[in-house]
């Protein structure tokens, strides 16, 4: 993908702070983080969705993440690590691990309430 940002990474065109890399995977600090560390896992190879990237490759990328994980953890002495998967932002495939810390007043997503009888009506439609 000539456009794509991440893919410009990769090739190199764009400068990141790389911390892990691979054959199959690029893993970088994100530049606008919610928290110190905040880094995005990719595969090399572009697919726009986590559903596009063959199960292989991604089955990769998260046992490649979770090494990440208790390694970002450690050094940065986080009490967890927060693990998203969003792919509209950047049309590149990619995990976020965001360091957190227990106390560091980050809130989480905004949630909503099912509306009478909307939540038995979600769950017959993604149970067929």
């Amino acid at each position: 993908m000539n456009n794509c940002i991440f893919c410009k990474i990769i090739k190199g065109v764009i400068p990141a702070e790389k911390i892990y890399e691979d054959k199959k995977v690029l893993a970088f600090l994100d530049i606008n983080p919610v928290a110190p560390g905040h880094t995005l896992v990719i595969p090399k190879k572009h697919h726009q969705m986590m559903s596009d990237v063959p199960d292989k490759l991604l089955g990769y990328c998260f046992i490649r993440a979770k090494d990440l994980m208790v390694k970002i953890k450690k050094t940065l002495k986080a009490d967890y690590i927060s693990v998203s998967v969003s792919g509209v932002d950047i049309p590149h495939f990619h995990i976020h691990l965001i360091p957190r810390n227990f106390k560091d007043g980050l809130k989480g997503w905004s949630t909503r309430t099912y509306s009478k009888g909307e939540i038995e009506k979600v769950a017959k439609k993604l149970k067929k």
